[in-house]
């Protein structure tokens, strides 16, 4: 992608602007974003993927001041009728079910694929909402059908209603409204309050970026440190000669507390260590996610990655669903385009080393890669 090209979806920035001018700090309307752009999926089709158990999806419905909200899967007998105002169906990760959500989720790949998260539909009634919040990471907010009255303002009261199922602030102070229509687009930073009201019968669709805490992230990363801990930290065994003779023997010794310390930094202090753990980390698939296995025979000609594979990479290693490779040279060329372009021609892999093409078929074997197009 030309990041310094102007981009209608952008409302005529490029992204290298938006990102300077409005990523993090403040909101974005572009009216046209997608001009003449219509639903990927019809109301049937997503209430039908709501039925699937592998696909993440939740009710939302509002009588009063009285919320109510439940996981899916659903059936369609378990929803109210489409009579029915003020309910919603939020349809998660499409872009991992379905391959238009997939492409349409592509183009705002000047944002890092680390940063990129999934699209999400939402699909509502008149009336139709999930209440008054915020977000703890960036969004932007496409409508596909219909009409959402959209109101935002830079809350600083970010206080919570207590007795309700949903995160909704309990003390909405909007300072701007817009009413969506299908192909405009919403940018909203993170902690940008906001409140979308549907018009009718609406669908929005999601884009959504992934933040993670800094203590989720510690968490996860020593977890998988943790599984190579004892070859990172070094040979050693504790001993303690010299020790006295103690009349508080139930006291920790500040020498073995010392030696514990030191065992943890040792296993911390390699970067390339914590550099691969963040890597696996972040292409982990998501526990829903699975992949048919392909075949490993024949030879690969072109390769797409399968819209559920994430790949990233770093200055020494490849990553592709959890799992680390180091690489370097033409072949780590080669892998990096394949995680930047998620494709391969024919001209790129004639190049390519037979230990590359190898584990090109490995992966291909896995249903991680395709050797074509990949599939619907």
């Amino acid at each position: 992608m030309d990041t310094t090209q102007a981009l209608t979806l952008l409302g005529g920035l490029s992204p290298q602007q938006f990102m300077k001018r409005h990523w993090q700090k403040k909101p974005l309307l572009v009216r046209g974003a997608l001009p003449g752009f219509k639903p990927l999926l019809d109301r049937n089709a997503l209430f039908a993927m709501a039925e699937r158990d592998e696909v993440e999806s939740r009710f939302v419905a509002q009588q009063g001041a009285d919320w109510k909200f439940r996981r899916g899967p659903f059936a369609r007998r378990a929803l109210p009728p489409l009579s029915r105002p003020g309910w919603t169906l939020l349809v998660q990760g499409m872009d991992l079910h379905h391959a238009p959500a997939h492409e349409l989720l592509s183009q705002f790949r000047f944002v890092p694929q680390a940063r990129l998260d999934d699209l999400m539909i939402s699909w509502a009634t008149d009336g139709g909402g999930v209440g008054p919040h915020f977000d703890s990471y960036d969004v932007f907010l496409l409508q596909a059908q219909g009409q959402r009255r959209w109101r935002i303002g830079r809350q600083k009261d970010l206080s919570l209603r207590e007795g309700v199922p949903l995160k909704i602030l309990d003390n909405f102070e909007p300072e701007e409204e817009y009413v969506l229509d299908p192909g405009d687009m919403l940018y909203l930073p993170p902690r940008y309050a906001h409140d979308g009201i549907a018009q009718g019968e609406c669908q929005t669709y999601s884009i959504g970026f992934r933040a993670p805490g800094r203590g989720e992230l510690a968490q996860e990363l020593l977890h998988r440190l943790a599984e190579d801990a004892a070859e990172l930290a070094g040979e050693g065994v504790y001993g303690d000669r010299g020790q006295d003779a103690t009349d508080a023997p139930g006291a920790v010794p500040a020498r073995l507390q010392d030696f514990a310390r030191d065992a943890v930094q040792a296993a911390l202090k390699n970067p390339v260590a914590l550099d691969r753990a963040l890597g696996e980390y972040l292409t982990e698939p998501k526990a829903s996610v699975w992949f048919e296995s392909g075949s490993a025979r024949g030879a690969m000609r072109t390769a797409v990655l399968d819209r559920r594979t994430g790949m990233m990479y770093d200055a020494q290693h490849v990553f592709i669903n959890g799992e680390s490779y180091l690489a370097s040279g033409r072949d780590a060329q080669l892998m990096r385009r394949l995680a930047d372009r998620r494709r391969l021609t024919a001209a790129e892999l004639a190049g390519a080393s037979e230990g590359a093409v190898s584990l090109l078929k490995s992966w291909r074997e896995a249903g991680w890669v395709h050797a074509g197009e990949a599939p619907p």
